[in-house]
């Protein structure tokens, strides 16, 4: 065995740990809940100057795949991580890489697919993938999380396709285990051996044709080669365990049972439930009940002959899923092992159950009562686990008073257009005053002290008078507001995820539009407003534009607190270049962010919608006005586009007590000018040069945690870069101010 050491790890960072190793060439990223950890554990590593890996954030888990299958095709070793959603957004690319024979491995720490929203981890994403084409690996523990994926990239490239290393998200990814790992990265190269593709897009002299397009016969020969590649792979996965138990002295087989041999009743489970259930295993043993449990390491291809090996003894075999297929009567693996049995001409008798979902903890006791279960001879062939019965009769509660139309309505803005200028003009809307209107957010919410989120949402509101709807997107503003059963709002709600915020408004308005031209709804006006943030016009940036550019008439309002910040900080397009986040540390080799904030303002400018604007709380006036304006081009004419830099003391690293005068400073260093783009002219509503307030963008840098360690002089170089790039984008918004045509 090759020299190892003990560490005590999560899964996530055993992942990053053998990435780290193995050196790769690209990881193609984006963060999502719980797998983001392994680009955070990169990232640092990084910083420290451990690999060479080039980790690229995309902006959306699609994205990701894409960055990854175009690293493939250039014939280096490719990784990524993901969960849930992301895998499924991420989905489309993955028989792309498979059926055009491009190996590399991807991560997937286990979590519930929504909706609705739940962060926690059960098996409903990964049952997903299996008909990808892609390898698909199970660890049930952390050190198998290690192994798995030094196993998985040798595996990946004999047979010439990608691999999944799979485990639970919080329960193996976040729990820390004593595990081992080699003491040498050299000994995992060599056991890797180098990476010599067949044909690559960089070899100039062999040009070759990526990804043609076939009809029939071509494509039915494409998918037959594709099984035999998978068949190939059971005997590939096979002879990798056996060389990697030589070098670790760890053993693994596609499938394994504990105390199987002569159980009347086997329990089967996918990952960490695994481990509980040999405890329970071992209870009822105790109690002279022939019990046993057993798992798959492998999921594709799937190892039909060693599962029947564990349970051709069984008089009773219950599968626990961690997820169901609906109207199937039982989960994937309920089905493909009822398929096995089948084959095999099993007479013994198969029970389903569905269990911990969202995150619900799996204890001894409910392995015990499964496999209790098992030995009764009368059971229903399929049930939940530890489900609770609703109440019938329980009625909906409605916790604060209706805001009508009136009382939402007091007349304290007035916005009339000028059709000659092309021009709303607003007036009223002092800040004394607009305190008469009702909160259609209440005051009961989870945001963190300081959070921009509320005080800008409120600010918002305070400018849109009559009736209002809102959707927002994932994110700490949807997170912290609606945890189930209650809401923080007192206007209807609707959330969807990051990429698809836009288009699902433009549906719900198209709807009310419809069905009052049909007579089905009351006559009258109804605001839309979409609500985006922590990223979400990084992901949601196509779905914005698309939006934007059919003209659908609502309010996209974002909070920009520059981060993705309802995943604990990583980097956004939307973070200030050299700010450290978990995805951009600073270290001997990295200063933070490498590169520019994104200018969403002029982004969505360029769509052509009527109106764009930049709001802050430091001009409250500004903003009660610029909503009132954004809410008649909305209910009028079309789309209109709100960005309001928005505080995040937690992650910014500052207080919440100065959060007014860091948002002030942002916007006198010019980083976030005050402007509007109204039909196409655009107007600087703030200018800090006039009022000698103007300060250098370094003075507003030195005030946050995030952005300190910028005014070292070692920095002086990037500071530079980052001043004068604000000073370019200030001098083309002044030259627009100026123009009579832009």
């Amino acid at each position: 065995m090759e020299g190892q050491k003990l560490l005590f790890e999560s899964g996530n960072e055993l992942a990053a740990y053998a990435a780290k190793q193995i050196n790769y060439h690209v990881m193609g990223y984006y963060p999502i809940t719980p797998s983001t950890q392994i680009a955070e554990f990169l990232d640092q590593m990084k910083a420290d100057g451990t690999h060479q890996i080039s980790l690229v954030p995309a902006e959306g888990e699609h994205s990701a795949a894409g960055i990854c299958y175009g690293a493939s095709v250039g014939g280096g070793r490719v990784f990524n991580a993901t969960s849930a959603n992301g895998l499924l957004y991420a989905l489309e690319q993955l028989p792309v890489q498979s059926g055009t024979r491009f190996p590399m491995v991807m991560n997937v720490a286990c979590r519930t697919v929504s909706g609705p929203l739940s962060i926690k981890g059960d098996h409903s994403d990964i049952m997903y993938a299996l008909n990808t084409g892609w390898i698909i690996l199970f660890a049930s523990e952390p050190q198998a999380v290690y192994d798995f994926n030094l196993c998985a990239l040798k595996i990946a490239e004999k047979v010439k396709l990608p691999v999944i290393v799979a485990f639970d998200g919080f329960f193996t990814s976040h729990q820390k285990r004593r595990c081992y790992v080699f003491e040498q990265d050299e000994t995992v190269r060599r056991f890797l051996g180098e990476y010599r593709p067949e044909y690559t897009a960089l070899d100039l002299e062999h040009p070759v044709t990526i990804g043609s397009y076939m009809n029939e016969p071509d494509i039915m020969n494409n998918k037959y080669q594709l099984h035999i590649a998978m068949e190939q792979a059971r005997e590939e996965c096979i002879k990798v365990f056996e060389e990697f138990a030589v070098l670790s002295g760890r053993n693994y087989a596609p499938a394994q049972g504990y105390r199987t041999e002569d159980a009347e009743a086997v329990l089967f489970l996918l990952g960490s439930a695994y481990e509980t259930a040999k405890v329970a295993v071992d209870l009822l043993r105790e109690q002279g009940k022939k019990v046993g449990v057993c798992t798959a390491n492998i999921l594709r291809p799937f190892p039909a002959q060693e599962l029947y090996e564990c349970m051709k003894n069984a008089k009773t075999i219950m599968v626990g899923d961690r997820q169901d297929s609906y109207g199937a009567g039982g989960g994937n693996m309920s089905i493909e092992i009822g398929a096995m049995l089948q084959k095999q001409g099993s007479e013994a008798r198969l029970l389903s159950r569905v269990y911990g979902l969202g995150g619900r903890d799996f204890y001894v006791e409910d392995a015990q009562q499964m496999l209790e279960t098992c030995l009764e001879s009368k059971a229903p062939q399929f049930d939940y686990l530890t489900v609770y019965e609703g109440e019938s009769d329980l009625k909906s509660t409605q916790y604060f008073n209706v805001i009508t139309e009136q009382e939402a309505t007091p007349g304290i803005t007035k916005c009339t257009f000028h059709p000659e200028q092309a021009r709303f003009e607003v007036t009223g809307a002092r800040v004394s005053d607009t305190c008469a209107m009702p909160k259609r957010l209440a005051p009961g919410h989870g945001a963190c002290p300081g959070c921009g989120i509320p005080v800008n949402l409120n600010l918002l509101l305070r400018g849109i008078e009559g009736n209002v709807v809102m959707l927002f997107h994932t994110g700490c503003g949807m997170v912290v507001t609606t945890a189930y059963p209650k809401t923080s709002f007192r206007v209807p709600y609707v959330h969807n995820l990051f990429q698809n915020g836009a288009a699902t408004l433009s549906g719900l308005v198209e709807m009310f539009r419809q069905k009052q031209r049909r007579g089905e709804y009351p006559e009258g006006e109804i605001t839309f407003i979409m609500v985006s943030g922590d990223g979400g016009m990084d992901i949601g940036m196509g779905s914005a534009i698309g939006t934007a550019l059919r003209g659908s008439n609502f309010i996209l309002f974002e909070y920009d607190n520059g981060g993705y910040m309802n995943t604990g900080y990583q980097l956004s397009y939307s973070t200030p270049k050299g700010a450290k986040s978990a995805t951009s540390h600073v270290g001997k080799y990295q200063y933070g962010k490498q590169f520019f904030h994104k200018d969403s303002p002029q982004i969505m400018a360029a769509t052509g919608i009527p109106y764009v604007a930049t709001v802050a709380e430091s001009n409250p006036v500004d903003f009660i006005k610029k909503a009132a304006k954004a809410k008649g081009y909305a209910n009028e004419y079309g789309m209109a586009y709100l960005k309001a830099l928005s505080a995040c003391p937690l992650n910014w690293g500052d207080k919440p007590s100065t959060e007014r005068s860091v948002i002030s400073a942002g916007v006198d260093c010019c980083y976030f000018p005050l402007y509007e783009v109204e039909n196409g002219k655009t107007v600087i509503n703030y200018n800090p040069e006039r009022s000698n307030k103007k300060i250098p963008a370094v003075d507003w840098l030195g005030m946050m945690g995030r952005t300190k360690h910028l005014v070292h002089e070692e920095y002086a170089h990037i500071v530079q870069s980052i001043q004068e790039e604000i000073d370019r984008r200030w001098e083309r918004l002044k030259a627009r101010h100026e123009s009579e045509l832009l």
